[in-house]
């Protein structure tokens, strides 16, 4: 086994798209973390459930566990508007009302529903009518650059806002390395290409000098800690990361940065291959 680095930092997000929680060491399950996007916003104008794509201010609130879930049922958990005032999740039409006010329209809150709920998860209606315009909308990019390869991603994605009984984006886990961050913010000092816009649930300290070295492990396994993960696919980077939030400034340079430098991705999805514990400062390993 290769030793590749060592874990920096872990975070779970209560809440999709609302900024998160710090960890020193967590379980991890096939699903992830438990706790980890349990709750959602979702759009009653336009139906669907929504996260700072939709609802950029989504992303000056945070969430937080009064005390650690046991399982991937939605327990309850606290929210904090940027205006001070905290929600608990279970005072679900005040706390709904708050996220109304500062979203500019009526939104819910809702926990996770089973899989079989076709409906919730179902994608709501688009912003633009044309769908190329959507999509460069979506991914923040300008018309001369190409948009992601969406195409190795669950196809149930075209149809659904995340895989079936989840608030992901796509698989249970992501992972950033703090030596891609560091590259990027060399190549552009005038961004802040801070881990708070690339919300990963790892962060990682990796040996190697070669910025986007974690990209090479697609399709392979790593054991991080007492877990063994399967690392599926690239990451591909939304409007989320130049959006606006705590003290990093709206950064529309920052996905043309990303563009330009790594395709518009950054950091990689992976699956749960094994369960186990992982820890601040465990090593991460290369398996095959």
């Amino acid at each position: 086994m290769k030793k590749l680095g060592t874990v920096a930092a872990i975070a779970r997000y209560p809440v999709k798209s609302m900024g998160g929680e710090s960890l020193h060491s967590v379980a991890l399950h096939d699903r992830g973390i438990a706790g980890d996007r349990a709750w959602a916003v979702r759009d009653e104008v336009r139906g669907g459930v929504r996260g700072a794509k939709r609802f950029p201010q989504l992303m000056q609130c945070s969430a937080r566990y009064p005390s650690p879930p046991q399982g991937f049922d939605s327990q309850s958990a606290l929210l904090h508007l940027p205006d001070g005032r905290e929600f608990d999740t279970s005072a679900k039409s005040q706390a709904e009302s708050a996220l109304s006010d500062l979203v500019g329209g009526p939104v819910t809150l809702w926990p996770l529903l089973p899989a079989s709920n076709h409906e919730h998860y179902k994608r709501g209606a688009p912003a633009s009518a044309d769908p190329m315009t959507e999509w460069r909308n979506v991914f923040a990019r300008t018309a001369d650059e190409p948009l992601p390869d969406l195409s190795k991603f669950p196809q149930e994605l075209m149809e659904y806002e995340s895989p079936l009984g989840t608030y992901f984006d796509a698989f249970p886990l992501l992972l950033v390395s703090n030596n891609s961050l560091d590259h990027l913010n060399r190549l552009a000092p005038q961004s802040r290409f801070d881990v708070r816009r690339f919300r990963p649930n790892l962060l990682l300290d990796l040996d190697s000098d070669e910025p986007f070295s974690e990209r090479a492990w697609c399709g392979r396994r790593v054991r991080v800690g007492g877990v063994v993960l399967e690392i599926t696919l690239e990451c591909p980077r939304c409007v989320m990361t130049t959006h606006a939030f705590a003290d990093l400034p709206k950064d529309p340079k920052v996905m043309r940065t990303l563009v330009k430098e790594a395709g518009g991705n950054l950091g990689v999805y992976a699956r749960i291959h094994e369960p186990g514990h992982v820890a601040v400062g465990d090593p991460i390993e290369l398996l095959d």
